[in-house]
């Protein structure tokens, strides 16, 4: 949920960037290529941005019977979706990632598995575009070493710069850039990450599917996005509109399919018969009223319903649940059937043509 990367945007970071990319380029990390694409799921709970409000997510995570009181996985073989923008705007974003990890391994051994996607506010913060990071999530990497890191790192820097710089660089800064950097923990584990996943005929992704980008299949979008973020990161930033990755009408990025009127409607049509899927779950616009909404006949749903007070004071946490052919809006006072099952069934049928 912000305005799309353009390198004038990093200017401005740039002299406190350069230091840290020498320190965490390394060499690029090889990718395994992963299936995006999966049938036969029981149970899907796909949650929108989180944005750092760790309290809410575990909240909307309990209410979903994903997570007990001891915020262990109870899902079975449920699938979670996270679409994206667990970073920036928020404190404890650092804790969400942490939770998705550690939810990762316990979803599989029980049979079921967390889909964490990558959002709009992933690749800002490993195209090193900082704006949105919020001051609790720099506290969230200080350490008793924090000033003499800082103080060190001032000291590559030339002197008539070193004010300027000082002040871009909270306690915590150098060590979260490491932390997101191409052999730090999280730039690692977030450039493995796909754009888009594909269940039961439902696309999960965070922006949208726009008409340039419906002819590629998930994988080919994984894989552009994950090469344009590893092998091709220094092209990226140099040129990031001109990356799927970082580009206004991309995956990660587009808006359409929240904002475009019902006229639309056709060119929906259009899109999913190119995706061959029936459903496209959407993150990264906060709907108005807090609460998730249908769109198109149940053909887009749009998730992002504000779950970060600090950002959307009217806003609260939600799940969508896919279950039976059945779309339920989860909250944690309440449920809200959104689309049953049979009127689920009807609703592709352009995209099966």
């Amino acid at each position: 949920m912000a305005r799309s990367v353009s390198a004038r945007t990093l200017v401005p970071v740039a002299a406190a960037l350069a230091l840290l990319t020498v320190l965490s380029r390394g060499s690029p990390a090889a990718l395994a290529a992963t299936s995006c694409q999966l049938d036969g799921v029981e149970r899907i709970v796909a949650v929108g941005d989180v944005h750092g409000a760790y309290d809410r997510f575990v909240g909307i995570l309990r209410a979903a019977g994903i997570l007990d009181e001891r915020q262990r996985w109870i899902g079975g073989r449920t699938h979670l979706v996270q679409t994206g923008d667990v970073l920036d705007r928020g404190a404890d974003s650092r804790k969400a990632l942490d939770l998705l990890e550690r939810l990762d391994g316990e979803a599989r051994r029980a049979g079921g598995a967390v889909h964490q996607l990558l959002g709009n506010h992933e690749v800002m913060r490993i195209l090193g575009d900082v704006r949105y990071v919020s001051p609790g999530e720099y506290e969230a990497f200080q350490t008793s070493r924090s000033e003499e890191i800082r103080e060190d790192f001032l000291k590559t820097i030339p002197a008539d710069q070193r004010e300027q710089v000082l002040k871009q660089t909270p306690l915590g800064f150098v060590e979260m850039r490491l932390a997101f950097g191409r052999e730090g923990r999280y730039g690692k584990s977030l450039r493995r990450l796909d754009a888009v996943a594909v269940i039961n005929g439902v696309v999960f992704l965070h922006g949208g599917i726009s008409p340039s980008v419906a002819p590629m299949k998930c994988d080919a979008i994984n894989t552009m996005i994950q090469d344009e973020l590893g092998n091709n990161l220094e092209k990226t930033r140099s040129s990031p509109m001109q990356s799927l990755a970082a580009r206004e009408d991309g995956p990660l990025w587009y808006r359409g399919l929240a904002q475009e009127s019902d006229a639309f409607a056709p060119t929906i049509d259009e899109i999913l018969a190119q995706q061959r899927a029936r459903a496209i779950v959407v993150g990264h616009t906060v709907s108005q009223d807090g609460r998730i909404r249908m769109r198109f006949g149940g053909k887009v749903f749009q998730i992002d319903t504000g779950m970060q007070p600090a950002y959307v004071p009217n806003g609260r946490a939600s799940a969508l649940e896919i279950q039976h052919g059945t779309f339920t809006a989860i909250y944690e006072d309440h449920r809200d059937v959104l689309l049953e099952a049979s009127a689920s069934a009807s609703a592709p049928a352009a995209a099966q043509r």
